[in-house]
């Protein structure tokens, strides 16, 4: 049953983005679920193969699960289609609770074993769709939360911030997506509105299952530990109403040792944090300079 709460998922047709919309929908938020993809078919996987999932088809998940799922299709990259968005959540609820930016743009080549120069150029777009779209979806969010004086704006990020993952565009931004959560926290303290960076473990999604038949020797291990991707909407929740939530916010996460804190499970499962293997994050630093 719907709980009157309102979310926002960005690129949510398929993987993670999906999965947060679903685990959202389990804890009864209405969910914004937003995606470039119309028609089953029209994106491709790292093989060519074709991969499930719409913006349609999500939105029909979260209200399954108990939500109230709403597709709507946007381009990230338009800043005009994202306005128009924000402008019809405010027009619809009023209120806009969470905000979990997801969307990026995942380039063909991103896990080849190459080095960036023999890898298309277009693979730099992720820092388009996936850091800048998160600072423009965040910016319209805040304009909505601080006035209503509550709120969390989440950024799905990974260890490739801070190990290297998938070369330096993709680790680039991931670092940015930290950085971002970290400062806005510095801008947003006192009004309610938090902003965190959760690293996000393996996520078992349709991309994840072709990258292990693709690089098995690379990904088979890492899949045997993988989290549902509805875990970190868990956790983005439980974060919102924890007691310490100011405390929290500016903070880069590690998902699975921030759920363990906040008593949380992976369906019955306590997931392993990778903190040994691939790096930490960066504290947050309280040093300001304007």
């Amino acid at each position: 049953m719907p709980n009157g709460k309102i979310a926002l998922v960005t690129g949510a047709s398929r993987g993670a983005g999906a999965g947060v919309a679903r685990g959202l929908g389990e804890l009864g938020y209405t969910v914004y679920v937003t995606g470039r993809t119309i028609t089953p078919g029209d994106a491709k996987g790292w093989d060519g193969s074709v991969l499930p999932g719409t913006v349609a088809e999500t939105a029909a998940a979260v209200t399954e699960r108990g939500g109230l799922g709403i597709p709507v299709v946007c381009d990230h990259g338009d800043d005009a289609q994202v306005a128009a968005l924000f402008d019809r959540i405010k027009a619809e609820q009023g209120r806009l609770d969470m905000l979990v930016n997801n969307a990026a743009y995942i380039h063909h080549q991103l896990i080849e074993k190459k080095p960036f120069w023999e890898k298309e150029l277009d693979a730099v777009n992720i820092l388009d769709v996936g850091l800048r779209s998160a600072y423009v979806a965040s910016w319209h969010a805040a304009q909505i939360m601080v006035p209503q004086g509550s709120g969390i704006i989440g950024m799905t990020s990974s260890f490739g911030a801070s190990c290297y993952m998938h070369g330096p565009a993709y680790g680039a931004q991931k670092a940015g997506l930290d950085k971002l959560a970290h400062d806005m926290e510095h801008d947003l303290r006192g009004t309610g509105v938090v902003a965190v960076s959760i690293w996000l473990g393996p996520q078992v999604t349709e991309r994840a299952m072709i990258a292990k038949d693709t690089n098995p020797e690379q990904y088979e291990g890492f899949m045997a530990m993988a989290e549902n991707p509805e875990f970190t909407g868990h956790i983005l929740d439980a974060i919102d109403k924890a007691p310490n939530r100011d405390d929290l916010s500016g903070q880069t996460l590690i998902g699975a040792e921030i759920a363990k804190t906040l008593g949380l499970t992976d369906r019955g499962q306590d997931r392993p944090s990778h903190r040994d293997m691939l790096g930490s994050p960066n504290t947050k630093n309280p040093a300001a300079v304007y």
